[in-house]
């Protein structure tokens, strides 16, 4: 069995790369694909769940886990803290499990010294005014937020030279279409697909 793929996914707030994540696992029932569950230590929105969406913790226990060299990578986002839980991202990878991270260029940033094998996506808006339209029409956030996200997402936007794959998602189910399309080609690989096939390549490659 192969080990599964980590993949970083990142991109400004408001541009879909969590509404892309969940419509690729909800339509690929056949493959074993998982998203990163973080901690965080933000609140709660209405309809997250814990252990769910992040899982919730205080500042206290945040700063405890991250002494002792818990997480893949952490950091302090608009003011609250996030990090990837370094023992659970193996064991699934061992597991044969491709696994989505859903995190800024910071945490990519880490997660490539400590991964280097793992494939990272930056998931682009069309236009700075339909960014600015999707985080209003989410009425999650208050207009200080809003603004001090917009000014953050050309910063974020600048970093996407580092990643290996950049999809535009002005229409959805086009950008839905291109994030298969790299899951596929990655599963397509000549290692994954030897060590998916290893009895039926040793038949085919035994003599008579």
């Amino acid at each position: 069995m192969s080990k599964g793929t980590l993949y970083i996914v990142s991109a400004p707030s408001g541009a879909g790369k969590s509404s892309l994540i969940n419509a690729l696992l909800e339509t690929n029932p056949t493959y074993d694909m998982k998203v990163s569950v973080s901690h965080t230590t933000r609140g709660m929105r209405p309809g997250e769940v814990h252990g769910v969406h992040y899982n919730f913790v205080s500042v206290e226990e945040f700063k405890e886990l991250a002494a002792q060299d818990a997480f893949l990578e952490h950091a302090e986002v608009f003011g609250n803290f996030y990090g990837t839980s370094r023992l659970w991202i193996e064991q699934q990878l061992n597991k044969g499990i491709d696994v989505f991270l859903d995190i800024d260029w910071q945490g990519a940033q880490q997660i490539r010294t400590l991964m280097p094998q793992a494939k990272s996506i930056f998931i682009l808006p069309p236009s700075k005014d339909e960014l600015e339209r999707r985080l209003n029409a989410r009425g999650q956030d208050s207009e200080a937020v809003i603004a001090r996200r917009m000014d953050e997402a050309r910063s974020e936007i600048s970093h996407f030279t580092e990643y290996d794959y950049v999809i535009v998602n002005d229409d959805f189910d086009v950008a839905l279409i291109d994030f298969k399309a790299i899951i596929r080609a990655e599963r397509l690989k000549q290692d994954k697909q030897a060590a998916k096939y290893s009895s039926m390549l040793a038949a085919l490659l035994a003599q008579q």
